[in-house]
């Protein structure tokens, strides 16, 4: 593998292809760009409401503030480094109009149907909790220090106990319920409850069904470096060495012609799979440069 072919060809499918966001991730992790310029760009897609829409998450293309991207914006600030208090206080001011009386944040809004979406993005229903995105976001405001003081906040409390309800009587289904799941209970404050369910989850880890180990498998997979995509992600404790050692080699024979990484799902439009393939390019990126193969 060329190491400097592999970046050079992923920058040029970046700045032919690519988001402003995606770029300056990119800039941030490879070419010592700011944090504060990463941040800049995702303030475009935040709303007067403190909200994200605007397409962040690319198969949600109305303009509306949804919860899923709520959690992408978290992620982006905690991948940088920099809960940016204005972007930070919004974000807690829409949850707090959004959490549901009974605590938990819903999947999506109808609202995202007047505008192009993917099926998985229609309900009928605005007051119906998920635990996606509810956990990752609830776990990454648990991680965040930039502002403490929402953790005794009435709605901060109702989605805590919201989680906690699901993962006390129910079991992750997949991926998605997985990772939620394991984001919170890595940043919960009651770390002596969070031990007995982590023990859970990685029994269910080893699972031979939970993750996909098949380097080749298709659709809507989700394999080894999805799972572990960092040296210190959680999952990495289920995986063994030869099986990393093959994932990684995969990733790399992946990478298209056009310098980018497919994605495997099905996309509302050739627009939102660049912007897709973008976000994922510089996901994959970070991910061989934590293995210390870039």
């Amino acid at each position: 593998m060329n190491n400097g072919t592999v970046l050079e060809q992923a920058k040029s499918f970046l700045y032919k292809n690519g988001r402003l966001l995606d770029r300056r991730r990119y800039e941030y992790h490879f070419e010592g760009g700011s944090a504060e310029a990463v941040i800049d760009a995702l303030r475009a897609y935040q709303n007067p409401d403190g909200g994200f829409g605007n397409a962040l998450e690319a198969d949600i293309r109305c303009p509306y503030s949804q919860p899923v991207p709520i959690e992408m914006a978290l992620h982006v600030m905690d991948e940088v480094a920099l809960y940016a208090p204005d972007v930070l206080d919004g974000i807690i001011r829409y949850l707090r109009g959004i959490t549901l009386p009974g605590g938990g944040l819903p999947f999506v809004f109808r609202s995202a149907s007047e505008y192009p979406h993917m099926p998985w993005w229609k309900t009928d229903r605005d007051d119906v909790a998920s635990i996606n995105p509810t956990g990752l976001v609830m776990g990454l405001l648990s991680k965040q220090t930039t502002n403490t003081a929402i953790f005794e906040e009435h709605w901060f409390l109702k989605n805590v106990a919201y989680v906690w309800s699901v993962i006390d009587n129910e079991q992750p289904s997949g991926y998605q319920d997985g990772i939620h799941w394991i984001v919170f209970l890595q940043h919960a404050a009651d770390q002596e409850r969070a031990l007995p369910q982590l023990a859970k989850i990685d029994d269910w880890l080893q699972r031979p069904e939970t993750i996909e180990r098949d380097t080749e498998a298709e659709g809507y997979v989700h394999k080894v470096l999805d799972w572990a995509p960092a040296r210190n992600s959680y999952a990495a404790k289920a995986i063994a060495a030869d099986d990393l050692n093959l994932h990684l080699e995969a990733l790399v024979r992946q990478q298209q012609d056009d310098g980018g990484w497919p994605i495997c799902w099905p996309t509302v439009s050739p627009g939102a799979e660049t912007e897709w393939r973008g976000w994922v390019t510089v996901e994959r990126l970070k991910t061989l440069k934590s293995y210390g193969m870039l």
